[in-house]
């Protein structure tokens, strides 16, 4: 098959596992299926291969390298569903903001917004088939190459966690200087929490129309709002994408689970059951039989297991699955880490996560 029919959004290989989808929908699966966040990453050998002497974003704007870096986790890992390797900070890029990685810093902005009026230096109205194409290419070209082993994931980083880092300029322990705007601008905040928010909606939709089969909404900075912030910059915006991506779906006769990843918002998680999503993420902070009952069988359950974990010996690996899985119980879940895997950890390890979600679920599932 030529390069170009590979990136022809058409004639997708038929799925041949879609138990992570049946979860996705709260239905029943043989096993409870099993992905990492962070699967295509520097703990793989291959990754770090492929990687080296390359800048970050521009390989993420390589569809090809993209691909292959999506793709090498499945070569050792008999993983439920892949995710596309990107970059939430595309979409500030997209905005018309520099965003750098820096070596031993992570993401930087040169030039973060600092006071309202910054504002101004948006581009506003982006095209986002032309600023965020790369994605949809890489994601069809994915598709094709990951011949329906498993479906494939989209993603997005949510407003809040997009709009912290446009302020604050790159990481930061307290994020002090995107919460004050919340304090200080409120209506600045709102502003751009929609600018981010319409944005945000289309790139999904693109995404989709490019061959993603569920989408994951990252609001990784949850946790440094209080409940009160959270129900005001947060919370409204994500069940704003959740419900205009449905809704435009639905109107072209198609939908894919979603699932929110809110970090830290263990006060919030009766909310966002109930935030037009498929699927509630969780860290590993969260007991999963209390998440089971504060969202009452509303959604299915992603996690939760502490990435820390896998740092222990594979027996006991095994032991802190088989609990897990029995607390979240083997319908409506999906298997993953609390987090994403870390740079250091032992791909055996993650290797033996993955044997132990499936031998034990599947043992749970037949005692049943």
């Amino acid at each position: 098959m030529s390069e170009d029919a590979l990136i022809r959004r058409e004639d997708f290989p038929e799925l041949q596992n879609d138990t992570f989808l049946r979860a996705a929908r709260g239905e029943e699966t043989e096993h409870v299926p099993v992905w990492c966040m962070r699967q295509a990453g520097r703990y793989l050998p291959e990754f770090r291969e492929s990687r080296a002497g390359k800048d970050f974003f521009e390989t993420c704007r390589s569809p090809e390298a993209c691909c292959e870096l999506t793709l090498q986790p499945l070569r050792r890992f008999p993983f439920d569903a892949a995710i596309i390797f990107s970059d939430i900070l595309v979409i500030p890029q997209a905005l018309g903001m520099d965003v750098l990685m820096v070596a031993g810093k992570g993401p930087t902005f040169p030039e973060p917004l600092k006071e309202p009026e910054d504002l101004q230096r948006l581009q506003v109205k982006v095209d986002v088939a032309k600023e965020l194409g790369y994605v949809f290419k890489a994601i069809t070209l994915t598709r094709h190459k990951i011949e329906g082993k498993v479906p494939l994931i989209g993603f997005t980083g949510a407003p809040w966690t997009l709009m912290s880092y446009m302020i604050e300029g790159g990481g930061s322990r307290t994020f002090s200087k995107a919460k004050s705007w919340l304090y200080r601008h409120p209506e600045a905040s709102h502003m751009l929490l929609r600018i981010l928010t319409d944005v945000i909606v289309e790139y999904l939709l693109g995404q989709v129309a490019a061959g993603a089969q569920a989408l994951q909404v990252f609001e990784s900075h949850a946790g440094i709002l209080g409940p009160s912030e959270f129900q005001e910059f947060s919370l409204p915006y994500l069940r704003d994408i959740a419900r205009c991506v449905k809704d435009k779906l639905r109107e072209a006769g198609t939908d894919v689970p979603m699932i929110v990843f809110a970090k830290d918002a263990h006060y919030g998680l009766e909310d966002l059951s109930q935030s037009h999503y498929e699927v509630v993420g969780l860290d590993w902070t969260v007991d999963p039989q209390s998440a089971r009952e504060r969202t009452g069988g509303r959604v299915s359950l992603q996690g939760n297991m502490d990435p820390c974990a896998l740092y222990a010996p594979k027996e006991r690996i095994s032991e802190i699955v088989k609990k897990m899985v029995e607390g979240f119980g083997p319908r409506g879940y999906i298997a993953n880490l609390g987090h994403g895997l870390y740079p250091d950890m032992d791909p055996e390890n993650v290797g033996a996560f993955v044997q132990a979600v499936h031998q034990h679920s599947k043992r749970l599932i037949k005692q049943m």
